[in-house]
């Protein structure tokens, strides 16, 4: 997002009185959390290897700093010595469903039925180009049975919990020129139409492992994000992994992803006041599938690889507004569901999502 006021962008850097050290200050604490993360370590307790519980049923993971979407992160980078937050809060129905045998007749449970989830997002800005950034996950609220209909077990899942945090950096490299989008078009210099960013994160393995809030392991995640604006139009791109151990629910596994993102945009009133946008995103999982069988002669079920492959995917239809504080409040709601690539609904995959971003960057 650029940013409005009524300063030409040679002067921005002096539009605040002493925010270098208010900035530090939030900086140094960022820092502070970011090295208090425990390290990556072994999983905890996952349960029984092929009812894991060490799969984060939540896929649709935000960036910090600014963008013009909801799914895929922006190629802007938050300005040196600023520091952005904001809040995604999303609501999902049913991305686990299970597939059991109750009473020797097919029957399906609802591992997360209805959840409700809340990310906290912090970016702090190096330099013009390299930005912190740090994201902590929370569940607010869910329901559904767990895996208890698979263990035997009468408990469900926790109401609520910690999710796995996230903290890493975002590095511009094709910048886009700041502008001040308040002011006349004829005072400025043109925008740069294409900008290019990478990133890099880290998921600490924080979150609650029985209630599929966590990965149970790290996860390094590097991306490249790209977007390319002209006139009212806009669209975004990202390409990225999501390095992780593989885990098995019922068959279902979930391991290494790649990820693929795009969306497009149109600013319908000027100065960002009101834009539209629809974007999608895919995560073809790596790991081979499996079929579940329990055989005459043996004790026990077995896996097998069975030649499939999963890509958990959703679109999203989404509004915008940035209409406080010389745009640097952006405002967003959009809501969407799963592409369905398959007859089947791949794990991790929710019937429809809600969301709402409220995010302060300053550019």
């Amino acid at each position: 997002m650029r940013a409005r006021g009524s300063q030409r962008p040679s002067e921005r850097s002096g539009r605040r009185a002493g925010p270098r050290a208010v900035s530090g200050s939030c900086a140094g604490v960022l820092v502070a959390s970011i090295l208090a993360v425990p390290r990556p370590a072994a999983a905890q307790s996952c349960g029984v290897p092929l009812t894991s519980t060490c799969i984060n049923d939540d896929n649709l993971w935000p960036h910090a700093g600014p963008t013009r979407f909801m799914t895929i992160g922006g190629a802007e980078t938050t300005a040196r010595g600023e520091l952005g937050f904001g809040l995604y809060s999303t609501y999902l129905s049913r991305p686990i469903v299970l597939e059991t045998n109750g009473g020797g007749a097919p029957a399906t449970d609802y591992a997360i039925d209805d959840q409700i989830n809340a990310s906290f997002l912090f970016a702090y800005g190096v330099s013009d180009r390299l930005e912190l950034d740090a994201i902590a996950p929370v569940t607010l609220s869910q329901t559904g049975s767990g895996v208890s209909p698979l263990s035997g077990s009468s408990t469900g899942v926790q109401t609520s919990g910690v999710r796995d945090f996230r903290f890493g950096f975002a590095y511009a490299l094709l910048p886009r020129r700041r502008v001040d989008t308040n002011a006349y078009e004829h005072d400025l210099p043109r925008p740069s139409m294409f900008g290019v960013t990478a990133r890099l994160e880290l998921s600490a393995p924080t979150g609650s492992t029985d209630s599929f809030g966590s990965s149970g392991y790290a996860v390094w995640s590097p991306s490249v994000a790209a977007d390319f604006r002209r006139g009212g139009i806009f669209a975004g791109t990202e390409v990225g992994l999501r390095l992780q151990k593989t885990e098995e629910l019922q068959g279902d596994r979930i391991g290494s992803q790649a990820f693929l993102g795009v969306g497009v945009g149109y600013d319908i009133l000027p100065h960002e006041l009101l834009s539209v946008a629809a974007e999608g995103y895919a995560l073809p999982t790596f790991a081979e599938q499996h079929t579940i069988t329990a055989p005459a002669d043996t004790i026990g079920i077995v896996s097998t690889p069975n030649g499939k492959y999963i890509a958990p995917a959703e679109w999203m239809l989404s509004v915008r507004s940035a209409p406080l504080f010389g745009g640097d409040l952006q405002i967003q709601a959009g809501g969407g569901g799963s592409i369905p690539f398959s007859s089947e609904s791949p794990i991790t995959n929710p019937r429809f999502r809600f969301a709402l971003s409220v995010r302060r960057g300053i550019l």
